[in-house]
């Protein structure tokens, strides 16, 4: 099933209404206070945001028309958004969104391997949902972890987790925690601290190693 999420969803997988839920309209006006008057606008990336994890991860037609209703904004304007800013989902994926980054640190640490890896365990290929609709996958541009390369972005509605230093095995055997419904460990999966260097600390490594001990004694 291919899970082309830049192109608007066909009506047919459309929903007929969207509400915030009593829980995200709550949310939702906390945020909108947060602006100026005559600002309030502004809130239109952090309401799609949390339309989007209300409903299953993508942000249907509906529930821009809301958003734009809430901010007092043409709708227009609110799909302009929507449509130009790639976090925004807008049509139906897995539950796990897997976002793997290609780009050229990542690729030159294996990414090659990475997208393999989930071709080889998931039976799908970049913008395509598996079968069993769990899992959708997709190629992004850089995630910001460089030093941990390669590494994907996991999200799903109630998470967004980066995974990092990973290889073909360990990529494998994450998806398939996944797949069991058990969550796996976030960040470095050959148990780097942070994004020091792989070989561990190279700066007042004697300052680091005493608030390690401070932090696995508190």
């Amino acid at each position: 099933m291919s899970a082309n999420l830049r192109q608007i969803a066909p009506d047919a997988q459309q929903p007929n209404s969207f509400t915030f839920s009593a829980e995200n309209k709550k949310l939702a006006q906390g945020i909108i206070l947060k602006y100026p008057a005559g600002k309030q606008q502004s809130a239109v990336m952090p309401l799609l945001t949390l339309a989007q994890r209300q409903h299953d991860g993508w942000v249907p037609r509906a529930a821009m028309e809301h958003v734009a209703q809430m901010l007092e904004m043409p709708y227009i304007r609110v799909m302009e958004v929507a449509t130009f800013y790639t976090m925004y989902n807008l049509a139906p994926i897995g539950k796990f969104h897997i976002q793997c980054c290609t780009t050229t640190p990542c690729w030159l640490a294996g990414s090659d391997d990475i997208m393999r890896a989930c071709r080889d365990e998931l039976g799908i290929d970049a913008g395509h949902t598996s079968p069993d609709g769990k899992f959708t996958l997709n190629e992004a541009e850089c995630l910001g972890a460089c030093v941990n390369a390669p590494m994907f972005e996991v999200t799903t509605p109630e998470w967004d987790m980066y995974f990092e230093d990973l290889t073909y095995e360990n990529t494998r055997l994450l998806l398939q925690q996944l797949r069991r419904g058990e969550m796996p460990r976030e960040g470095s999966q050959r148990g780097r601290n942070g994004s020091e260097p792989a070989t561990g600390p190279t700066v007042l490594p004697d300052q680091q190693s005493a608030w390690k001990k401070m932090k696995e004694a508190s």
